[in-house]
């Protein structure tokens, strides 16, 4: 059974961050565009499952499946989309989860989302301790039910979304494009 924990924030994530892309850059090799540390272990400051959330953007998503024994090597279970279209998703650790892979193809949807969501929570404080604390009375109230803590997060997660969506649309921020 997953366990929900949640935990202040961890400098070493940024180098499990870094350790892990060099895994994935041996095995994906030019197939493999760019890679980005996205979730809230990649948000300073506040708490997180400690899971680290890899966001990989390669050249063809349906030849993912080719690397799927390279990625069992490493100790990752392929989850196809796992719920989101396009998208290819790893998990790390089984029920001690340590790393998540979602995979999309150059010019998915989903890249811009999930980048402009972390870059809106990094550059707003106030809304990412919002986050914070909600996490951390979710774990409290569902420490072991990981589908009631996600369904927690879930309306805050979408106005979020929604004002990181018309942020980054203005443009008058930089994108973090390096971790």
């Amino acid at each position: 059974m997953r366990k929900v924990e949640v935990v202040p924030y961890q400098k070493e994530w940024s180098k499990l961050f870094h350790d892990e892309c060099q895994k994935l850059q041996d095995n994906f090799g030019p197939e493999l565009i760019k890679l980005y540390h996205i979730g809230s272990t990649a948000i300073p400051a506040i708490h997180a499952k400690p899971v680290i959330d890899i966001l990989a953007v390669v050249k063809d998503v349906e030849c993912v499946a080719d690397f799927n024994k390279e990625m069992e090597e490493i100790g990752y279970d392929a989850m196809g989309e796992n719920g989101i279209s396009g998208r290819r998703f790893f998990r790390k650790g089984g029920d001690e989860r340590t790393h998540h892979i979602h995979m999309f193809q150059k010019g998915h949807e989903e890249i811009a989302r999930h980048l402009a969501f972390r870059d809106y929570l990094l550059t707003h404080p106030e809304e990412a301790q919002k986050y914070s604390r909600l996490k951390q009375c979710l774990a409290a109230e569902f420490p072991d039910d990981i589908k009631g803590y996600v369904n927690g997060k879930n309306d805050f997660i979408k106005k979020v979304d929604e004002k990181a969506k018309h942020w980054a649309k203005r443009g008058d921020h930089h994108v973090n494009e390096v971790d």
